[in-house]
């Protein structure tokens, strides 16, 4: 029992800790705050910097409002920086809730709201040029946020944060929020080397539990055997996906062909499949998973679908089931917001941009949400979403990318995604930011996490992506020419060598360092002891063995040389085919007689020579590989093919064989004798080369040849050389990460010297201009100034030359055809093409990573829109949705606007200034942040 004093002494207490600024923070939310995050905040309040890791949902970003609320509680500055610009807009609008409008700003390169603000969010592309610019907005800074801070490792801008976390001023406190990483301590111990005192806070605890499923038979399954547990997998579930991939292999047997098929019980099937060709029906269709979550009380949900096809497509399929999943007054409540939130969009354009079916999905609760779709029709979405009125979205994965959508439920299609160059497997990461977004804090008591099955689900991989927890960050940091001319500018060469040693990625390279270094002293003492086994008493065994292996090499080498002239053969015969020619296929599965049909050099590359096209006598038609043709092949004679004759059709496959084979009974013996004449001979290259035969006489000749012990001592000598190699190449690894970054960062310096750009620690004229460009394609950029490329062009025909370098053709897609505007924008782009050649020479040459090519296949489009034409008349003569073509003019205006702020010619500037104005208009000037 505590004393009256204690008593008074508690309360005395808790009356200062009310007057703190943590306890007033706290006191303005409903709920109380998360140790992790009263840690986070604990320190913030303590001076120091933090990196906050936790899962998606958790509530990072209460930390980063604290450092906002500590900023304006002590009359400072607090700069909130996010890595793109719906996620900008979308804390702008709630620090405005906050702190007023008022207080709040919003810059994101093409956005300027009171820039001046005592809290401004901003993407970090933005606070890197405010920091090579010496900018007065960074007077009075105390706190910067960074927000998604993993984003660091994105091959493409990843660089920019670790920019900004080095440039930074000492004084500042740096609060970084990211998703769950392995590695969080290492990047945490960076932080710590590069910003001083900063506190690692990592928590791996969702605060709504996540439950993880499949669904097949359009009945969900609990993955694990007991639900969240990532023991074992259910083995119900793993029963059901065995039948359910038996019976799609038995549909894949049959071809879809009448007859049955044999059942999970081995009896005959006389199910549909089997009848009339229809595939198992174990995967439910999209509008049945909606309806399905539906019943179970599982909505709202996000399927992530990862094409943007394939999630408007969703949206239809949910229409023409009639899927309505709103009441009156949500779809009066809906068209509301629809019509005040698009009310700039110009009416002519509201037919193009698919407005009318939008809406109308809208207010049956279904939506898709996808980079094609119009910027202002993907705020309305989210805003529609987090208001519980849209209860279904179908989306990719750029969702998943730090927008504030969460879910009750999400739902994955597949397992496989697009990654820019091919099909590829999700990784454990994406899986768990993707689900991430299941169960929404302080609404639901759990998440749902559904995968749908597909012919070969694996229930064990869907088990190891959900319960991986290896994810480690790791640094895509390179010098760029403008942050070159930069740092030299500010700092000089010497100096700014020094800086950019301590990046990140510079900071995991020399960790390595440690543990290979480690590893190859461990090898050094190995080969030590293979030297001493191998010790021969006759002579140098280490000299003997070097003979037996250039012995090898050689022949290995002769052996190659012989393929590859035996190759060439067979590439030169296959390329002498013609239609009617009958030919013995040498090898392969089938070897035997076979006509050409099709010689297939059009579709044979240098490298694998053409694959003719061919009838077997067996009457199968297929196409020969070299696996095909070890030796060369030749026509013994040849018949005439139909010019109407169908591959398909069974009597033509059997009437063409038939003339073959009677082709061979007349000319057999000719036949069997150029057989003969083609079968391969025994190649004499080895025992004529001269180099090899003087090794062996060598070998014959050493002493250690007559060693009693010759072929133990060559055993220790294999595994001696062998761990030699091994050694060698860790040692060029080490030496290769030892100063990386400064030794790209000097080829960087040594090609701006070349050009004029820098000259020793001096910054010439034309780095002055290039520190004014933050393009990817910077340097080119500056080169097409310094040389008046785009002097002579007018609005329209700037703006589409300048499109052309931040362009980039989709590769799934394809890309636009090119068509460029007559007259002064052709000679521009080549001209620039031309630049950008001789760049890319130089750049391979100082083994930099090479500048984008240009890209015209925006040109058109852009230059129509910037002469004025309706959005109709553009994306009609255009392969682009509204939404790419909307983002594209941005980040074209973004550049006009540098290239404004960088040329020297009064009348280029006067034409960039225009040209924004020109591309800043109707749905690309639509759609401000609301606060």
């Amino acid at each position: 029992m505590t004393s009256p004093a204690e008593r008074f002494a508690a309360a005395r207490q808790r009356n200062e800790e009310a007057k703190t600024p943590l306890s007033r923070f706290r006191a303005r939310y409903p709920f109380d705050l998360d140790p992790f995050q009263l840690e986070a905040c604990r320190a913030l309040a303590d001076g120091r910097g933090v990196l906050v890791a936790a899962p998606t949902g958790s509530g990072k970003t209460v930390v980063g409002e604290f450092a906002v609320f500590l900023a304006r509680d002590s009359g400072r500055k607090a700069f909130y920086t996010t890595p793109i610009k719906a996620l900008s807009n979308q804390k702008y609008a709630d620090l405005a809730k906050m702190h007023g409008a008022e207080n709040v700003g919003l810059l994101t390169g093409d956005t300027a709201i009171n820039a001046d603000a005592p809290v401004v969010v901003m993407t970090t592309e933005v606070l890197r040029n405010m920091l090579y610019a010496d900018s007065a907005a960074l007077e009075g800074l105390a706190y910067v946020v960074m927000d998604e801070v993993h984003y660091l490792a994105d091959r493409f801008r990843g660089a920019v944060w670790e920019e900004v976390i080095i440039h930074l001023p000492d004084d500042v406190l740096l609060v970084s929020l990211s998703a769950t990483v392995s590695n969080a301590e290492e990047f945490g111990a960076w932080l710590d080397t590069v910003r001083g005192n900063t506190e690692v806070v990592v928590s791996e605890d969702r605060p709504v539990p996540l439950w993880q499923h499949v669904m097949a038979n359009r009945q969900l399954y609990d993955l694990f055997a007991e639900g969240q547990s990532t023991d074992g997998v259910n083995p119900e579930l793993l029963q059901i996906t065995r039948d359910a991939n038996r019976r799609e292999r038995q549909f894949q047997g049959a071809g879809g062909r009448r007859g049955g098929s044999t059942s999970a019980r081995g009896s005959k099937s006389r199910g549909t499949y089997a009848r009339g060709g229809r595939r198992p029906n174990s995967t439910p269709s999209r509008f049945e998973v909606i309806n399905a979550l539906d019943n179970a009380g599982l909505l709202p949900a996000i399927t992530f679908i990862f094409s943007r096809a394939g999630c408007d497509a969703a949206v239809q399929q949910c229409l023409y089931s009639h899927v309505r999943l709103t009441t009156p007054e949500e779809r009066t409540e809906i068209r509301h917001i629809v019509e005040s939130r698009t009310a700039d969009i110009p009416d002519e354009d509201l037919a193009v941009l698919g407005y009318y079916e939008w809406v109308e999905a809208l207010s049956r609760g279904i939506a898709a949400h996808h980079a094609g779709l119009l910027p202002a029709f993907k705020e309305v979405v989210e805003e529609l979403f987090t208001r519980g009125l849209v209860k279904a979205v179908f989306a990719t994965e750029t969702l998943a990318l730090g927008i504030n959508m969460p879910a009750r439920s999400v739902v994955l299609e597949k397992l496989v995604k697009w990654n820019g160059e091919t099909h590829a497997d999700i990784t454990p990461g994406e899986y768990t930011q993707l689900t991430g977004r299941a169960g929404r804090r302080g609404i639901d008591v759990e998440g749902h996490a559904v995968v749908l099955w597909q012919p070969g689900l694996d229930p064990e991989v869907v088990g190891g992506l959900a319960s991986t927890r290896t994810f480690p960050l790791r640094s895509s940091f390179r010098p760029t020419y403008n942050m070159a001319v930069n740092l030299v500018g500010q700092v000089g060469r010497s100096r700014a060598r020094e800086i950019l040693e301590t990046s990140f990625a510079q900071f995991q390279a020399d960790r390595a360092v440690v543990g290979l270094a480690k590893q190859a002293r461990k090898q050094e003492e190995a080969l030590e002891g293979y030297a001493n086994a191998m010790d021969c008493h006759l002579g140098d065994f280490r000299e003997y063995a070097g003979l037996r292996r250039k012995i090898g090499e050689r022949e290995t080498a002769l052996s190659r040389n012989a393929s590859r002239d035996r190759r060439s053969e067979v590439i030169g015969s296959l390329e002498k085919l013609r239609k009617g020619d009958i030919i013995r296929v040498p090898g392969g599965r089938r070897p035997g007689w076979a006509v050409v049909l099709d010689p297939g050099v059009s579709g044979g590359d240098s490298l694998e020579g053409p694959r003719p096209s061919i009838l077997t006598i067996e009457r199968q038609v297929r196409r020969l590989s070299l696996m095909d043709v070890p030796t060369p092949v030749e026509a013994t004679t040849r018949i005439t093919v139909p010019k109407n004759f169908n591959g398909r059709d069974a009597t033509a496959r059997r009437d063409l064989a038939s003339s073959v084979r009677n082709a061979l009974g007349v000319f057999q013996h000719d036949a069997d004798v150029v057989q003969q004449q083609r079968r391969p001979k025994k190649s004499r290259a080895q025992d004529e080369d001269e180099e090899l035969n003087r090794l062996r006489r060598q070998l014959r000749t050493h002493p250690c040849h007559g060693c009693s012990e010759r072929e133990d001592h060559a055993r220790w000598a294999e595994r001696y050389f062998r761990l030699k190699r091994e050694t060698d190449a860790l040692v060029r690894r080490i030496e290769g990460r030892t100063n990386t970054i400064a030794r790209v960062f000097d080829r960087v310096c040594d090609l701006l010297t070349e050009r004029g750009y820098l000259a020793g620690d001096k910054v010439t004229a034309a780095g002055e201009q290039l520190r004014r460009i933050y393009s990817e394609s910077d340097l080119l950029v500056s080169e097409c100034l310094r040389k008046g490329v785009w002097k002579d062009l007018d609005v329209p025909g700037l703006t589409a030359v300048v499109s052309a370098i931040v362009y980039e053709s989709r590769r799934d897609e394809g890309g636009l055809s090119p068509r460029v505007p007559k007259g002064a924008p052709v000679v521009a782009l080549d001209t620039m093409t031309r630049i950008w050649s001789v760049l890319d020479d130089e750049e391979r040459a100082h083994r930099l990573d090479v500048t984008p090519e240009p890209d015209a296949g925006l040109a058109w489009a852009i230059h129509r829109w910037a002469a004025g034409q309706p959005l109709q008349a553009v994306l009609s003569d255009a392969d682009l949705a509204a939404g790419d073509f909307v983002r594209w003019c941005k980040q074209v205006i973004d550049l006009l606007g540098q290239i404004a702020q960088a040329s020297d010619d009064p009348a280029l500037v006067k034409t960039a200034r225009a040209a924004v104005d020109a591309v800043s208009r109707g749905v690309v000037a639509a759609g401000p942040p609301r606060a």
